[in-house]
């Protein structure tokens, strides 16, 4: 008999709130006894600005700004990793996309502007090491951060993907992107223009309207659903039966479709004027 060939993909996924249920920021920021609050104030002020590629608000903060500058070393980077809090089941999802669908194998890496310390300090045993590609600081002597090496944020998750993809040899449309958050636009982008699939694991408005599923679940086995699918081509039943083989039982499934709109009064769009000028019944 001829064996049937694997077919290979590459699958690569954001980090906070995405395998996580928390910030890396936010953790980091409770660890050094500054307000979360205030971590949160700054960075959606950068955001707002667009005063570095979205995502890169932590590594922009530790590096300028006087709360953070100087006060963090990299021991407190793996600390915030031990802290953070990741959805259930990580390794497994890892275990069953390498091997666990039958013809099918999924490279599983993560893409993250998060520190590279916090992320495999938190994914330690689950996920290998040179899978995670994140933030890399240079560090002084002390321990300190001194610069930015490089970020895997905005357009740097766009090249961290691409340069993948070169060194797996997979196709284009064998990219599957799972994020949850503005940081990932442009890599979603880059994906659906290149026939990938990407999926959202948030309602966010910009994220769900660019992705072509979204899913929402506390456990991060949730992101085999579009999966089966969307690329497997499984149907409920089989999908049901393959998670209950993992000794998991589907018990909520709704798939709801989400329409986001926005209102305007006719008076408004006329101008200020318009209802002393509109004629009187």
């Amino acid at each position: 008999m001829i064996e049937k060939p694997i077919k290979r993909f590459l699958f690569a996924s954001d980090f906070d709130h995405t395998l996580t249920f928390n910030d890396s920021g936010y953790v980091l920021s409770e660890l050094l006894g500054i307000p979360t609050d205030e971590f949160e104030r700054k960075a959606r002020g950068m955001a707002k600005l667009n005063f570095v590629q979205q995502g890169a608000e932590l590594a922009y903060l530790l590096l300028h700004d006087p709360m953070f500058r100087g006060q963090v070393r990299q021991e407190h980077l793996h600390e915030v990793g031990k802290r953070i809090r990741l959805k259930q089941n990580i390794e497994l999802l890892y275990q069953i996309l390498a091997k666990g669908i039958d013809g099918y194998r999924f490279d599983f890496y993560v893409l993250s502007a998060a520190p590279v310390e916090v992320i495999q300090s938190a994914l330690e045993g689950m996920v290998p090491l040179d899978h995670i590609f994140g933030t890399e600081f240079r560090y002084s002597d002390s321990g300190h951060i001194e610069t930015i090496v490089r970020t895997t944020a905005g357009y740097g998750k766009v090249a961290a993907l691409d340069q993948l993809q070169s060194n797996l040899q997979v196709s284009p449309d064998h990219i599957v992107y799972s994020g949850d958050g503005s940081s990932d636009l442009h890599v979603m982008l880059h994906v659906n223009l290149r026939d990938g699939f990407t999926i959202a694991v948030s309602e966010t408005k910009d994220i769900a309207q660019v992705a072509k599923r979204s899913i929402l679940g506390g456990n991060a086995l949730s992101v085999l659903i579009p999966i089966l699918e969307e690329i497997i081509g499984w149907q409920r039943p089989a999908i049901r039966d393959f998670f209950e083989s993992y000794g998991f039982s589907i018990q909520e499934w709704e798939s709801v479709r989400t329409d986001w709109l926005t209102l305007k009064p006719l008076d408004e769009e006329a101008g200020p004027d318009a209802a002393h000028s509109a004629p009187a019944h």
